[in-house]
């Protein structure tokens, strides 16, 4: 049961990397420091959610107890919480794209993002919810966390892909602090 929410938790991590663009060489000094200032923001929490998708995956094994994937799963959500609210925080302090509807852009990111948080936190909330003492009971309600995992994860980035298309795609892809966070995530997904 707790491999069907590894693998739901696995496409739920990709969604940080829609802050990770790809793009051409056009280069705007402004929107170059504007992304260096999100990207070396995002570093940290993309590894953070890595590190907490490994803890999940790691707890995966048929031999774990209840209260072993009840306390793994909660300690990662919260990270993954933290994570998220803190690329939104990120994505505030460095204001506005330099670009055309960058701010509805930023706003609708933002937004994205912290709703993203509250979904991991409503998720730690209900593992930690579970009844450890009832196996039947906790994989049953394992089956429903990863349901909702497996929602989040395809509940498209549609506002963070706004956010990194164009002129901020590439300004993005520039940033190494980027370029590592891809280059990771695509080495998680395969």
């Amino acid at each position: 049961m707790n491999k069907k929410l590894a693998a739901a938790l696995s496409g739920g991590a990709v969604l940080v990397l829609a802050l990770t663009g790809c793009g051409g060489d056009d280069t705007n000094e402004k929107l170059d420091a504007w992304a260096k200032q999100v990207c070396d923001a995002v570093q940290p929490q993309a590894a953070k959610i890595r590190s907490a998708n490994a803890a999940i995956q790691k707890e995966t094994s048929d031999n774990s107890t209840p209260d072993e994937v009840q306390k793994v799963d909660s300690k990662a959500f919260q990270d993954m919480s933290d994570a998220y609210k803190a690329i939104g925080a990120a994505v505030t302090k460095a204001g506005a794209p330099d670009v055309e509807n960058g701010e509805k852009k930023q706003t609708d990111a933002v937004k994205e993002l912290n709703g993203i948080s509250a979904s991991y936190a409503s998720l730690k909330k209900q593992v930690d919810g579970l009844d450890t003492d009832d196996q039947a009971k906790f994989a049953d309600g394992l089956k429903d966390i990863a349901s909702e995992l497996d929602k989040l994860s395809k509940s498209g980035s549609n506002a963070l892909s706004a956010l990194e298309e164009g002129e901020v795609g590439s300004a993005m892809s520039r940033q190494s602090s980027c370029q590592t966070a891809t280059a990771t995530a695509q080495a998680t997904k395969s």
